[in-house]
């Protein structure tokens, strides 16, 4: 119909995974140190469907097409990426920024421990209730 030619990629695969990525890159996820993975954009934990043959690998990075709610939320058709690849293809979305540096919404949500003021040690936790000494 439109008379496009048409071409192969042959046997260079990173190709077609970059392109699937430029088209999917809002479904993006990171391997999350407590449990599962975490969608970039949502901040959804999602899981690698056990039927995929990424489930028993967990790559750092992955492109996921849909989520399906069962028992928990798996990521199905799931393609591992490298994390370089999303800020060359979606760079208004996907930027580099130095780990040491926080933002100043990051810095406000940093938790501060609660400090005794009477306490001796001011490194001592702040406590609820506290046991009195027995005479």
């Amino acid at each position: 119909r439109y008379k496009l030619d048409i071409v192969s990629c042959k046997r260079n695969y990173l190709r077609v995974r970059k392109a699937i990525i430029s088209g999917f890159f809002l479904h993006a996820a990171k391997k999350d140190p407590q449990e599962g993975y975490k969608s970039l954009v949502q901040g959804q934990v999602v899981y690698i469907h056990p039927s995929s043959s990424l489930w028993q690998v967990q790559p750092e990075w992955v492109i996921y097409h849909e989520v399906v709610l069962t028992t928990k939320e798996y990521m199905r058709e799931v393609l591992c990426i490298e994390s370089k690849w999303l800020r060359e293809l979606a760079p208004r979305l996907f930027v580099e920024t130095d780990p040491n540096q926080l933002s100043k919404r990051k810095q406000r949500e940093k938790i501060n421990p609660m400090h005794d003021r009477r306490a001796q040690n001011q490194d001592d936790w702040r406590l609820s209730k506290r046991m009195k000494p027995k005479r």
